[in-house]
């Protein structure tokens, strides 16, 4: 009979003793593990350098396809059986409260641990030594709600006994990691029903656990997290610049655009336009010849084809996006520079509707349309949202990369482009921060939208995104 409180070293004989009966326990109960296990490859990217801590059998670690897993646990007999399972992946034993390795990875997981652990804090603290200021932490643990449920499965034989677990909530974890410097990104609650039962699991799990209030009694508690490590260094810059009819806009985006970065380029990307858009590009390409200025016409349509073909022509570690409209200020570009150089977000987006606007800048169907869509995205990508059809996005040359190649998820579904890059960041765990502007009227030419054919797109575009990251 295993104790109710134990020592570290009681507890790690119990898990060497111990180690194949849990391994049967898990194929018993796979239903719930595959379910886990589906979460994570969701979360961290294939391919990805991945640490899990606390690895037991390394089933989880397998099932992320790392392109390089190392996998710690201190209890021996479960790193032998990981060995003999996964022989190309990497074990070794180790306390979680105090590991020594002289290497990062992109991800940790730390799943099903910190109810086992004797100090949780410590074990947080010592995660930074392996993170880089990309490094993503993902924490899974076990509702609180769900203890007599657990204990009466225990008592059962449906589920092997554990000693005392230490149950935590969400507040409880993010206190502690607030205290080593560890942000939130965002929450996941999966799992309502934890057995397989056909038909009613999959309702169970894939539709009412994601819905508000539902999920607040899931099993399961994710916590995707990253260090608050500080950078301050410039970046090269590249801003383009999209634009179709804006012929009286493109000077005032070279003249008002402040200075700032290592050094800038500007990418102008002219899009079928009426008018002599393209031939204006080429008037201020040659009139400002200290500028770096690039000048193409696009080869596809809308303006999400112009902001990927402006990439691809874009030499800067940092993208910006500027509408030639200018209804969002370039002088506020410093702004949005500045939050992703001092590492304040992974993937800046500007808000509009926080500052009055002036009084044809945005119509009121339009603003009825972009407060549904804040608060929609904010509940389908579990980060805050107000405005998520501001034009202007900024975010690294790195990580733009990686939505590139994962670009395969979600399809070629997006003609504006705010949605793959909202979306894409999501789906690779940035951190979204906002940067309210003035949204102003714009001093030349006319709006390029639609409001009720394009809000109809924006809309099947939501619910078709919606299936993919959500309900799946």
């Amino acid at each position: 009979m295993l104790p109710g409180i134990v020592k570290k070293e009681q507890l790690q004989e119990y898990y060497n003793e111990k180690a194949d009966r849990f391994f049967r326990a898990r194929q018993r109960n796979r239903y719930y593990h595959k379910q886990l296990e589906k979460y994570f490859a969701f979360v961290i990217p294939e391919g990805s350098r991945v640490l899990e801590i606390g690895c037991g059998t390394g089933n989880l670690l397998h099932a992320v396809k790392p392109s390089y897993g190392l996998g710690i646990d201190f209890s021996e007999g479960m790193i032998n059986i990981a060995r003999k399972q996964y022989p190309k992946l990497h074990f070794r034993s180790g306390d979680a409260e105090n590991i020594r390795l002289e290497e990062t990875f992109d991800y940790i997981i730390l799943s099903d641990l910190v109810g086992m652990l004797t100090d949780i804090q410590q074990a947080f603290r010592g995660l930074k030594q392996f993170c880089s200021e990309h490094t993503k932490i993902v924490i899974s643990f076990y509702n609180p709600l769900w203890e007599p449920a657990m204990k009466l499965a225990e008592l059962l034989g449906i589920k092997v006994r554990l000693p005392l677990q230490n149950w935590l909530t969400v507040s409880d974890i993010q206190s502690m990691l607030r205290l080593e410097d560890i942000e939130t990104i965002r929450i996941i609650r999966k799992t309502l029903l934890p057995i397989n039962i056909p038909g009613i699991s999959f309702f169970f799990n894939a539709f009412l656990a994601n819905l508000p209030g539902f999920n607040r009694l899931c099993l399961t508690n994710m916590l995707t997290v990253r260090p608050e490590i500080k950078q301050d260094w410039d970046f090269t810059v590249s801003i383009v610049v999209p634009a179709r009819n804006e012929a009286g806009n493109i000077e005032n985006a070279i003249l008002r655009t402040p200075e700032f970065g290592a050094s800038q380029q500007f990418v102008f990307i002219e899009g079928n336009s009426a008018d002599n858009t393209y031939e204006e590009m080429l008037r201020v390409q040659k009139k400002y010849p200290d500028k770096n200025i690039l000048v193409a016409r696009q080869t596809g349509k809308g303006k999400g084809n112009a902001v990927r073909e402006g990439f691809e022509l874009s030499t800067g570690k940092v993208l910006m996006i500027l509408d030639s409209d200018l209804t969002t200020p370039p002088e506020d570009l410093p702004k949005f520079y500045e939050a992703l150089k001092k590492n304040k977000g992974e993937f800046i987006n500007g808000c509009r509707l926080v500052y009055p606007m002036e009084k044809q800048a945005m119509r009121q169907l339009n603003l009825m349309a972009n407060k549904f869509f804040g608060w929609f995205f904010t509940y389908l990508l579990g980060q805050h949202l107000k405005d998520t059809l501001c034009g202007t996005k900024v975010i690294f040359r790195r990580d733009y990369e990686k939505i590139k190649a994962n670009r395969k998820y979600f399809g070629e579904f997006d003609p504006f482009g705010d949605f793959d890059l909202l979306f894409g960041a999501a789906k690779l765990n940035l951190k979204m921060v906002e940067i309210f502007v003035r949204y102003r009227d714009r001093e030349y030419g006319s709006t390029q939208i639609n409001r009720f054919r394009h809000g109809l797109l924006l809309f099947r575009m939501s619910f078709y995104a919606a299936r993919k990251i959500k309900f799946n």
